[in-house]
């Protein structure tokens, strides 16, 4: 009996050893693991009460947060207990960035203390992370150096990093003493407007300026109550005059790839200066050469800018689809990308789809005699001429040199539904483009199911749109024979949501003789001392908002490898246009 007491004693004490084993082990892994979801929560206090140096802990717990943020994951890789001296390991993942698409993963070892039936984390800052113990984490952005530029084709600067400074106000501010100083840089700033910018009793941002226009003021706006000035990097137009809205997209271009090849970092501030821990190089990127032409562009805004209403020109290299030039007036510039996305009829200058349609479905040749009365009434609508100009009977290519509705009218009745649509889609129109630091609209031609729609669509009205963006490309894809991709940045044309059928051979060469007989005896006259000079003029009706009937202007024209499109807003006749073209193309 004494024997077999003996042994069930010593069975005993084995197992209640083992079991101790155990529940020490466990009881590790539950304090690692609260550990690593109190950091997980960003929940400083949580995690620092587990460690061996609460205070020391939540100090640099609670600073590492603030700095870093609590977008940070920590799990437990392992856990390991040896007669009180427990060790783990951790990996943990922080993420940075808008989208928090950065990632910053490390591993970690750690150590614990045995406290009784606890355990306790041993104080380390570099078990939670690298270079901690060294002194507080913080993340940067690094940006690529040297900074792209935007080139134009002949590798002129046109976009450049600027150093800018915001004029940000408070209220309180002397709006009199500001606006006196800013209104000789900015004339829309005045006291009034100030003071309503500042009457919702928030800072507002009044101006941003370039160096040049805040040396002179830097010191006066200082020393100004509730005036701060805040510097910030911005890419500029290198010539602050050009406003193109393809600016704009050719800056986002940039954003976007300047964003891609950032780096970053996590740097430890020590006693000798920041230090990294962790990180990535940011990537070198190159100038991003663009189509456009600065000397064009300039030319094309001076085109302009004697229009008193909106105004827009699209110059593109037919050989290329290349845009060499996007310009809008000031009026345009208060309303939007007029030049790029604005839809509205086309007028006249849509006679070329019209025309093209006619001649592919075999009704006519450019010599097929038309009349071409004053006004004709065409399945109910009645179709004048302008100021009910009579030809007679004529050939088709002088009906179209002179512009006469009432033959582009009976044409269109003749075609298919989807006549105009076809023939508009062939010449670029209705098709959509997507290309790289640009958006654009073409325009819509709907199916015309009526023999009315079909007559109204003819002549560039009812329900046709179009953007000067579309009619370049219009008077491009005639002067190139099939559509040009057109392209903002080089060597990377724009893909189309539909591939344009080509013209058939020598529908392009006859509606350009017709053009170049616009020119030499027809609507645009004014442009005959330009050789090889090829155009069409349009005219288009509409109501305006206070349902007085108003028309728009305007020209497209091809000269060498140079087609353009031009539409004045409310100019009354295609005049404009068609002046606005001549000092462009003269320059």
């Amino acid at each position: 009996m004494g024997v077999r007491k003996r042994s069930s004693a010593v069975l005993f004490v084995l197992l209640l050893v083992v079991a101790g084993c155990s529940n020490a082990g466990d009881r590790l892994r539950d304090t690692v693991s609260a550990f690593a979801d109190a950091l997980s929560r960003g929940d400083a206090a949580a995690a620092a009460a587990l460690t061996t140096d609460q205070a020391a802990a939540g100090k640099t717990l609670d600073a590492l947060f603030a700095s870093l943020g609590k977008d940070v994951h920590v799990g437990v890789t392992s856990t390991a207990e040896d007669n009180g001296a427990g060790t783990f390991g951790l990996d943990t993942t922080w993420k940075f960035g808008p989208q928090k698409q950065i990632e910053w993963n490390y591993s970690a070892d750690g150590r614990a203390v045995s406290a009784g039936d606890d355990w306790k984390i041993q104080w380390d800052a570099t078990t939670v992370a690298p270079g901690l113990d060294k002194g507080p984490l913080s993340f940067s952005t690094l940006v690529p150096q040297p900074a792209a530029r935007v080139l134009d084709r002949t590798g002129a600067e046109l976009l450049t990093q600027h150093v800018v400074t915001l004029v940000d106000l408070a209220p309180g501010a002397d709006v009199n003493a500001v606006a006196a100083l800013l209104n000789p840089i900015a004339p829309t700033i005045t006291p009034e407007s100030l003071a309503g910018e500042l009457a919702g009793g928030k800072p507002v941002t009044a101006v941003t300026l370039r160096d040049e226009d805040l040396a002179p003021i830097e010191a006066a706006l200082t020393a100004l109550p509730n005036v701060t000035l805040r510097p910030q990097t911005r890419l500029l137009a290198t010539d602050r005059a050009l406003t193109s809205p393809t600016l704009s997209g050719l800056s986002d271009l940039w954003q976007q790839r300047m964003d891609a090849a950032d780096g970053w970092a996590v740097t430890a501030q020590t006693a000798a200066g920041a230090q990294r821990v962790g990180g990535q190089d940011a990537t070198p990127v190159g100038d991003i050469a663009a189509t456009l032409d600065i000397g064009m562009q300039r030319a094309a805004e001076s085109a302009l800018a004697p229009l008193a209403t909106p105004a827009a020109l699209v110059a593109i290299q037919p050989s290329t689809g290349n845009l060499l030039a996007v310009a809008q007036n000031a009026p345009a510039d208060a309303q939007g990308p007029l030049a790029l996305t604005g839809l509205y009829p086309p007028g006249s200058t849509f006679k070329t789809v019209t025309v093209s349609a006619a001649l592919q479905a075999g009704q006519v040749s450019a010599d097929t005699v038309l009349g071409c009365p004053g006004t004709e009434n065409i399945e109910g609508r009645q179709i004048p001429n302008d100021d009910e100009f009579d030809l007679g009977e004529v050939p088709l290519h002088t009906a179209f040199a002179k512009s006469c509705n009432t033959t582009m009218g009976r044409l269109a009745v003749n075609l298919p539904p989807d006549g105009l649509t076809k023939a508009a889609a062939q010449l670029g129109l209705g098709v959509d483009f997507t290309a790289p630091g640009m958006t654009t609209v073409t325009g819509s031609v709907p199916v015309a199911d009526t023999s009315a729609l079909r007559v109204e669509e003819g002549i560039g009205q009812g329900k046709v749109t179009a953007s000067p963006f579309g009619m370049a490309l219009v008077a491009a894809t005639l002067a190139h024979g099939s559509v040009p991709m057109p392209a903002i940045v080089a060597g990377q044309p724009a893909t189309a949501d539909d591939t344009p059928v080509p013209l058939p051979a020598g529908v392009d060469e006859q509606i350009k003789a017709m053009m170049a007989e616009t020119v030499s005896g027809g609507t645009a006259t004014q442009l005959q001392d330009i050789p090889g000079m090829l155009g069409k003029t349009g005219t288009a009706e509409y109501v305006g908002p206070d349902g007085v009937q108003r028309a728009h202007g305007w020209f497209v024209g091809i000269h060498d490898d140079l087609a353009l499109a031009v539409f004045v807003s409310d100019a009354d006749s295609s005049t404009p246009a068609v002046d606005a073209a001549g000092r462009f193309l003269r320059s």
